[in-house]
């Protein structure tokens, strides 16, 4: 399948974005584990790993604007659109049992892995959608 330039741009960001988070979390984590991070030191290196995520964020963004394809640009937004309500529906329905004391508390980091899976449902409904008789 031929990608348009776009496209190509977008994982040319975002595959060396996903290889740093992928090494500097586990990289990060071995050193807190140890016991090596303390101090200012530590405040700044469990920032890293959010750094390549963000800039995750900004390369969907970025492609969105590049994208020169209506259709598939549509097809990104919806997806997205789709990822942030669930994101933000989950989020938002286990503060509420968490605020009641019904489960325990997570870490806020768990926001950006439940966008992520959301993109993926919203790339299931695109699968879906397409497929619809008009």
């Amino acid at each position: 399948m031929l990608m348009n330039p776009a496209i190509r741009r977008y994982y040319r960001r975002i595959l060396p974005l996903g290889l740093v988070y992928a090494v500097l979390l586990v990289a990060i984590v071995a050193l807190f584990w140890r016991g090596a991070l303390h101090g200012p030191i530590a405040y700044v290196a469990a920032l890293l790993p959010a750094v390549p995520l963000i800039g995750t964020f900004v390369a969907l963004g970025q492609y969105m604007v590049e994208e020169t394809d209506e259709y598939l640009r549509m097809l990104m937004i919806r997806q997205s659109l789709i990822a942030s309500g669930f994101m933000v529906s989950v989020m938002t329905a286990w503060g509420f049992l968490e605020g009641f004391g019904l489960v325990p508390h997570i870490v806020s980091y768990y926001a950006a892995v439940l966008w992520f899976a959301g993109l993926w449902i919203g790339w299931g409904y695109n699968i879906v959608a397409m497929r619809r008789p008009a």
